[in-house]
C-alpha cells in the first residue's frame, strides 16, 4: 500500500503571514491540531503544531537563562527559539525542519519515520509542492483495509513451508523447542514455551499466514534443564 492510498488531499493550510491567535483560534474551532504553511505558489515551507504554540505558554514560566548559558549557547539556536515564542505569525512560530514524503511511498516506510520521529502527521509533497498530509489517522485506513485474498485454496503442506520460514527469521520463534504442523488450514505449535509473550507471538504468526483458517498452541512450560 502507498501514500496516495490513503493521504487526505483536502488540506487546510494558512499563509506565513497568518496571525498567531488566529492559529489558535483554528485549532480550536476546527478541532485540529496542526496546520501546513504555504505560499502562494503551492511551496510548503513550514508547519505549525499546537506544540508550537503551547511552547510560548511553556516559556512564560521559564526563568530566565544564565549569562553563562547566553554566553555559550548556539546563537542560532536561541534566535530561533525567541522567534518561536514571542514572533506574531505563522512564519515565525512554524517548524521548518520538516519530515516529508512522497505519493508514491510506501505506508510502511511513513509509518516508520511517524514512529522514529515522535510525530503525528507528514506533509506529502512533490517538487516541493504540498499535495496533502497523511496522519496517524490516516494510518488507521492502512489497518482497516481488506486484506486481498486469493480464491485459489492453499495446500497444508505450502501453509507449513510459509510458517517455517517465517518462524526462521524470529529468533523468539525457538524452531528447537517448537515445531509446527498443519491439518485442514489449521496451524498447531507443539512444543515448549519460554512465555506468554512467546504463544501471543506464536499465534499472531500463524494467523498473519494467508490461507490458515485458526491457530492452536500444544505447548507446556520450558524445561528446567534449558536455558533463557
Amino acid at each position: 500500500m502507498f501514500v496516495r492510498d490513503i493521504m487526505t488531499r483536502e488540506v487546510m493550510t494558512v499563509t506565513p503571514e497568518t496571525p498567531v491567535p488566529a492559529l489558535a483560534a483554528l485549532f480550536a474551532e476546527r478541532g485540529i491540531s496542526g496546520v501546513p504553511v504555504v505560499e502562494a505558489s503551492g511551496n510548503l515551507i513550514g508547519l505549525v503544531t499546537e506544540g508550537d504554540l503551547i511552547r510560548r505558554l511553556v516559556a512564560e514560566d521559564e526563568q530566565p537563562r544564565s549569562w553563562l548559558s547566553r554566553l555559550f549557547g548556539s546563537s542560532p539556536q536561541q534566535a530561533h527559539q525567541y522567534a518561536q515564542i514571542h514572533g506574531q505569525r505563522a512564519r515565525d512560530v512554524m517548524s521548518t525542519q520538516l519530515q516529508v514524503v512522497g505519493e508514491d511511498d510506501t505506508v510502511s516506510h511513513a509509518a516508520s519515520l511517524l514512529e522514529k520521529h515522535h510525530i503525528r502527521r507528514l506533509p506529502v509533497v512533490k517538487d516541493g509542492k504540498l499535495l496533502g498530509i497523511l496522519s496517524r489517522a490516516d494510518m488507521m485506513r492502512a489497518l482497516l483495509a481488506p486484506i486481498a485474498k486469493s480464491d485459489a485454496p492453499v495446500s497444508d503442506r505450502e501453509l507449513l513451508l510459509r510458517v517455517r520460514a517465517e518462524m526462521r527469521k524470529q529468533s523468539w520463534a525457538d524452531s528447537y523447542l517448537i515445531f509446527a504442523d498443519v491439518a485442514d488450514g489449521v496451524v498447531t505449535f507443539h512444543g515448549f514455551s519460554r512465555s506468554a509473550d512467546v504463544e501471543r507471538a506464536l499465534r499472531a504468526l500463524g494467523e498473519g499466514i494467508p490461507g490458515v483458517k485458526a491457530v492452536k498452541l500444544d505447548l507446556a512450560p520450558k524445561p528446567a534443564f534449558v536455558a533463557d
